[in-house]
């Protein structure tokens, strides 16, 4: 596996959009991962009720997915792109932190699947969402380097 840290700092400062999103790893180890995306304003889907928005969900699952997949590569010259991603939203997220744990369901050598569940922290025998992914793994010659 590659070292943690540098997954930890791929996954919070490396990637402008979990940056933005505020993206905050919580526990990492081979095949099992948990995030949290703290809220925002900006999260709410639906005001009326109101509720986070599902494409935050589906993001978190994604991320989450993908990052699992990540643990199983033993070189950061490693990449992980989505083949295909099912969401079944279980109940409205509350407009709050919400946190992905994703487990390696299988990590071949060119694709991984996934199974993440979103909660709230202060509910995390209340499952929000589940998540079943698959990620395509590729290997390149060349080390990661983040663009200017």
């Amino acid at each position: 596996m590659i070292d943690s840290a540098v997954l930890v700092q791929l996954m919070e400062e490396m990637i402008p959009f979990n940056r933005f999103l505020g993206l905050k790893v919580l526990h990492v180890e081979r095949g099992l991962v948990r995030i949290q995306i703290p809220f925002r304003d900006e999260f709410v889907g639906d005001f009326m009720r109101p509720a986070l928005h599902g494409g935050v969900i589906s993001t978190v699952i994604d991320v989450a997915g993908g990052f699992a997949v990540w643990t199983h590569l033993d070189s950061e010259r490693g990449r992980v792109s989505t083949i295909d991603l099912r969401v079944d939203y279980l109940r409205p997220g509350r407009l709050t932190t919400i946190i992905a744990e994703a487990r390696v369901v299988r990590a071949g050598k060119r694709v991984g699947v996934v199974d993440v569940r979103v909660f709230h922290p202060d509910a995390e025998d209340v499952t929000i969402a589940t998540g079943k992914a698959v990620y395509n793994i590729m290997l390149v010659k060349t080390e990661l380097t983040p663009r200017a």
